[in-house]
């Protein structure tokens, strides 16, 4: 999942951005709101973490503009200012949740897994893929309730695929959601590490299914008839 993170602290914005990675999030950080309004413009993000207090565009008219292009990824506010007219009028303009700096890392963690559930309509921490299991918050895998070992890189790819079950995503798109803009990725690298994947998932009748110019897709093998 990547989230782009506009935060013109760059001490604040480093913490957030190594406790999310440690999490399996891309991250994305830019410091002023030109910026971030250009990247969203132009790039998919999961979920946006914006402050308000952005050099250059203010992160309320980054949000304006976000809602005004009919975008409608989660926007988590994370901001200093504490009023009430202040909360309600960035709710109002389109932000899905609100946050007041210091803020713990825990709970911003859990405002991120809750708003990026919601922006892919899976309500539950756990998803069910056939014999499959996940859990996203624990980050943690069952196949037929044996636990399943994977890379870091692998557990994102898997949640990946595992919520947008028998929809085809390209190359471009797996790679634009699991790898940030300085890792130097290549469609060939993205074939391994599905191979890889492949290998752990199919015995238990868990397909990850190549289509040949387009991409990838989950499903799970149907039973074998009597």
């Amino acid at each position: 999942m990547r989230i782009l993170l506009a935060e013109d602290d760059s001490m604040l914005a480093d913490g957030l951005a190594r406790a999310l990675r440690q999490s399996s999030y891309v991250v994305d950080w830019v410091q002023d709101g030109k910026q971030a309004d250009s990247w969203l413009a132009s790039q998919h993000y999961d979920l946006v973490i914006l402050d308000l207090g952005l050099p250059w565009l203010e992160g309320g008219e980054v949000l304006r503009r976000l809602r005004d292009r009919r975008q409608r990824l989660p926007v988590l506010i994370l901001s200093a200012r504490e009023a009430l007219e202040e909360r309600v009028r960035l709710l109002d303009l389109g932000a899905d949740d609100y946050l007041v700096k210091p803020v713990a890392l825990s709970e911003l963690e859990a405002r991120v897994r809750a708003l990026i559930r919601r922006g892919l309509a899976v309500p539950e921490p756990m998803l069910s893929v056939g014999a499959l299991r996940l859990d996203t918050v624990g980050k943690r895998a069952w196949l037929a309730d044996v636990p399943l070992e994977l890379t870091a890189r692998e557990w994102a790819s898997l949640e990946y695929l595992a919520t947008r079950v028998n929809r085809v995503v390209s190359k471009e798109q797996i790679i634009d959601a699991l790898y940030g803009w300085d890792q130097e990725i290549t469609p060939n690298a993205v074939e391994k590490s599905m191979s890889r994947l492949r290998a752990k998932l199919e015995p238990a009748g868990i397909l990850i299914r190549a289509v040949r110019g387009l991409g990838y897709f989950l499903e799970v093998r149907d039973a074998p008839s009597d």
